[in-house]
């Protein structure tokens, strides 16, 4: 019980990040009103002047959005790196849990890179939806051939790496630059990870005031796709929002399978994670519905030691949806750019998807949204620039990576919970 308690401090205290409170409902109501302000003013036929002012002030907080991103990834991915490393050396259970987290995104991220194009061929992206890369430059887009892939993975100068944002060698590098970290002596260590800590936050407070402004620079994109596009660009986000929730389908799905198959929980999973799916539903955080969790294990017959290990460090280190539907996302910018993904890009695209989940942890929607799709987007060639308004609807996506990411933590506590014990019998 002791071992319980200090690993969930350690999780929760030790590398907390800085709250942050975002305008969603306003940032959505700002792409709306953009939107139809776009629509009316490119049928009555506005003035050009408008639609240039607006593409600077577009421009100008989707290049502040970007510049975040390269130092906020690396923070988070070393922070969440260090955290799932440390969570391993408690024990057993904690290198079970592990396990079957890893298998769950990658799994995921396969689905979703096969499954992503097939349902985008079968259902295509509405006509007029390519105003959506209005702010991407024409450099974008290019995806290496396989030898140049390859040869991209090790940078001879990360700086130079971090400048080019060439994600493959800064993702490859800062996983290295992690484990190092845990096999530094205790004070070595604390001081770099209070560093990367500190990091962090300075950069989670930038992005939070850029975000806070979210609402004029989603207006001001929002305005320029709508003279673009008209009516078609609300048909592209309705298009957008269904075929990247129905990846997260697939993870839930995958909850019940591995509750049944690996908790042997039988049909009453079903029944007993119903009331923390209403609270992740309600909420839509993983924190609040912590609670809610413990007692539909409680519900299943779980043993409150396990329940009380697993469920706040899953809660900590774990977003069962993030790379089926991250990879989702970058998937329909593809197909939006009408950009080929070869398959060793794809490959790596679930790998990276698979590791840059841990650095979205604890983090609000939003942020999480930008921090762990640009990373992606960046690594596989595709255009970064639509997030910047897909952020604004964001909201209703997140309804199914809240309900997949509950369901998935009380299955795979189901799962420890029995390959505990059935360790202890056999022992």
């Amino acid at each position: 019980m002791l071992e319980s308690e200090n690993a969930k401090d350690g999780a929760a205290g030790k590398f907390a990040l800085v709250s942050i409170r975002l305008p969603v409902a306003l940032t959505f109501a700002a792409l709306i009103a953009g939107l139809v302000a776009g629509i009316a003013s490119g049928a009555l036929g506005g003035p050009q002047w408008i639609g240039d002012i607006a593409g600077v002030i577009g421009g100008l907080w989707l290049r502040a959005l970007q510049m975040t991103i390269i130092p906020l990834v690396a923070a988070l991915l070393v922070l969440g790196l260090v955290q799932m490393i440390m969570a391993a050396r408690v024990g057993t259970v904690a290198r079970r849990m592990l396990l079957i987290m890893v298998g769950v995104q990658l799994a995921g991220g396969v689905f979703a890179s096969i499954a992503m194009p097939a349902l985008l061929k079968a259902f295509p992206v509405p006509a007029g939806a390519s105003a959506f890369l209005a702010q991407t430059p024409d450099t974008v887009g290019e995806v290496p051939g396989v030898l140049d892939f390859a040869a991209s993975l090790v940078s001879p100068n990360i700086i130079a790496a971090a400048a080019e944002t060439a994600m493959l060698p800064l993702t490859l590098f800062f996983v290295m630059f992690a484990v190092a970290i845990t096999r530094l002596p205790a004070d070595q260590g604390d001081r770099l990870l209070g560093f990367f800590h500190a990091l962090g936050n300075v950069m989670l407070l930038i992005i939070g005031w850029v975000l806070a402004i979210a609402p004029v620079g989603v207006f001001a994109l929002a305005f320029g796709v709508g003279v673009q596009s008209g009516g078609g660009a609300f048909a592209a986000l309705g298009h957008y929002v269904l075929t990247v929730t129905a990846m997260g389908t697939f993870v839930l799905a995958l909850a019940y399978v591995i509750a049944v198959l690996l908790g042997r929980t039988g049909a009453r999973f079903a029944t007993a994670v119903l009331p923390a799916q209403a609270v992740a539903l309600s909420t839509q955080s993983s924190l609040a519905s912590l609670p809610a969790m413990l007692d539909s294990a409680g519900r299943l017959g779980l043993k409150a030691s396990t329940a009380e290990f697993v469920l706040p460090l899953a809660v900590v280190i774990f977003r069962a949806t993030s790379a089926a539907m991250n990879l989702a996302v970058v998937y329909y910018i593809a197909a939006l750019a009408g950009i080929e993904v070869p398959f060793a890009i794809a490959v790596a695209g679930v790998l990276i998807a698979a590791v840059i989940s841990l650095s979205a942890v604890s983090l609000p929607g939003s942020i999480s949204f930008v921090v762990s799709i640009g990373p992606i987007a960046l690594a596989m060639g595709v255009p970064v620039e639509p997030l910047a308004l897909l952020v604004a609807v964001e909201m209703l996506p997140d309804l199914m990576r809240t309900l997949g990411n509950v369901t998935m933590n009380v299955a795979v506590t189901s799962a420890v919970d029995r390959s505990s014990r059935a360790a202890s019998a056999s022992s």
